[in-house]
């Protein structure tokens, strides 16, 4: 390749002159001397003398594209149009980010918007800046996701064959119309948003089953387990956590699937329970990659629930689910708490017991109470144990200020070391249903109503989406700084992309700048609206 060599400084004022016009001379690329134009990059070369958008160029187009974009160098018109510049490697990957948008007011719903170049860091007198800093690492991340209910399962089932098969691959594939689902959380038994209760194991009052042996996943396997083999079969990798509403009725103090606590001599019989559950989802090819104990222990209200207080939850895990799951060979995480973020001395109060602590891989939180900041209050007390957020509904009552719970949700708990958010939940009727009686929640939305055949997405589709789109698994979050009317939170991902998703809750639109190392972006995002950005 011909070009004109040119000290590193005039390079960089060359490329950021050059960015968007480029033109280049290249005799080898593929046997014969070509020329192209183009007006943005990654470039995607076609056979005739322009530059196509690499995403929608053809096959052999892509192929020559790669060859170029592998090599990392760009080249910019300098003075003589015979003459270039060579204006540095790594030029396209650190200089154009791509961005999505949700706006308040539905104008814009995950959508794709033009790419914006970094420029040169400057003074921008008082505009409010986030500042990136990627040797600034946290907590690596296990995934973002829904709860896959009974009723939501239902739901999905009960459409014909080809609709659900898009809507799956929407919600757990990897594509460009797809919003890349990651982590799941499945109920042990029924959940309030069943459309009846049930265990594994129930029998008539009077009955004990001390060895299991009418224990049985059948309700699952109408629904959710037959739904779950599809959804694996387009994200095999997919992180399933567990977690039981109630004991069977015969093992609870009050013989009921409301309240009650579960009795002293059913303790070794409970922790075979989960045993069997793990055991039994493994033979249907489904990997439970976590459990929690009990969800919302101090919640004895809902259909079903039970409570279980936390020095009743530290005996069971230290004299019975943790030598049981350590004799069975079972590798799932246990989880400890899973309800609100206003009591953080729960667990912390077992992770002081060294004899439970072994055997504990985290503690899970939900929102309705509370603030996000008690999961760092965990986190300091015990670096070495991770958090999880297991559960908040994010719903459109009186407008769809998508902010609210972006900020609140997604970028709180992972501003405290979430390595998760799961929201509840992935699907409901038109009606906010299925639901057990007494139970659920009436006014709590899915992720998507499912009306027959017909899917609309909702608050917490697009919530998520800003998300789990773009942070895969294993990516780790980086500092990214908070000026004041800009919640963010930022990520490196496997593949060295920055993901930097900015929430606006305020009416009006703010301007600010994004400064990674040497660089800066000046942007604006509309009010009540969320952005994710990646370079």
């Amino acid at each position: 390749m011909a070009y004109l060599q040119a000290s590193r400084k005039a390079a960089q004022k060359a490329a950021s002159v050059y960015l968007y016009m480029f033109s280049w001379h290249t005799p080898m690329l593929d046997g014969r001397p070509r020329s192209f134009h183009c007006s943005e990059i990654p470039f995607a070369f076609a056979n005739t003398d322009r530059c196509e958008n690499y995403t929608g160029a053809s096959k052999e187009a892509r192929k020559l594209g790669e060859k170029v974009a592998k090599a990392w160098i760009n080249f910019a018109r300098c003075g003589d149009p015979n003459h270039f510049i060579l204006i540095g490697l790594n030029s396209y990957p650190q200089n154009l980010v791509n961005w999505w948008l949700t706006t308040g007011d539905k104008s814009a719903l995950l959508a794709q918007q033009k790419p914006i170049a970094f420029g040169k860091n400057e003074n921008s007198g008082n505009v409010p800046t986030i500042n990136i800093n990627p040797l600034q690492k946290y907590q690596s991340v296990d995934g973002f996701g829904f709860a896959l209910t009974g009723g939501s399962a239902q739901l999905m089932f009960r459409m014909a064959d080809e609709e659900r098969k898009k809507l799956l691959q929407e919600l757990f594939g990897k594509g460009s119309k797809d919003i890349g689902i990651s982590y799941l959380r499945l109920s042990i038994g029924s959940s309030d948003l069943n459309d009846h209760t049930f265990s594994y194991d129930d029998l008539s009052p009077g009955e004990k089953d001390l060895s299991l042996n009418k224990f049985s996943l059948k309700e699952d396997e109408k629904e959710v387990i037959p739904v779950m083999k599809e959804i694996l079969a387009i994200n095999p990798d997919i992180k399933i956590l567990g977690s039981p509403w109630s004991a069977p009725l015969w093992m609870k103090s009050n013989n009921n699937i409301q309240g009650g606590r579960l009795k002293d001599e059913y303790y070794s019989v409970y922790a075979k329970y989960f045993v069997k559950y793990i055991q039994g989802m493994k033979q249907h090819g489904i990997n439970i990659d976590a459990i929690t104990i009990q969800n919302e222990p101090f919640n004895d209200g809902n259909t079903p629930s039970m409570q279980f207080l936390a020095k009743e939850e530290l005996r069971f895990i230290k004299n019975n689910l943790g030598p049981a799951f350590k004799s069975a060979g079972i590798k799932a995480k246990i989880i400890l708490y899973d309800h609100n973020c206003d009591a953080p001395e729960y667990p912390i109060s077992i992770l002081t017991d060294p004899d439970a602590n072994k055997y504990v891989d985290g503690s899970g939180f939900h929102l309705y109470v509370g603030q996000t900041s008690a999961m760092s209050k965990v986190h300091d007390a015990f670096p070495n144990k991770n958090l999880y957020f297991t559960e908040m509904m994010a719903v459109s009552r009186t407008d769809f200020n998508v902010a609210n719970p972006e900020e609140r949700i997604i970028i709180g708990a992972t501003r405290n070391w979430s390595k998760n958010v799961i929201l509840w939940n992935i699907a409901a009727d038109p009606n906010n249903k299925p639901h057990t009686d007494n139970g659920g929640c009436p006014s709590c939305q899915g992720a998507v109503t499912i009306d027959g055949d017909s899917v609309s997405r909702n608050l917490a589709y697009y919530t998520m989406g800003h998300i789990s789109k773009f942070v895969p698994p294993n990516s780790v979050r980086i500092e990214s700084s908070l000026p004041e009317g800009l919640s963010n939170v930022a990520f490196k991902t496997p593949q060295g992309k920055t993901v930097l998703i900015v929430a606006n809750k305020g009416k009006s639109a703010q301007s600010f700048r994004i400064v990674d190392q040497k660089r800066t972006l000046n942007t604006t995002l509309n009010g009540e609206s969320v952005a994710t950005f990646m370079w």
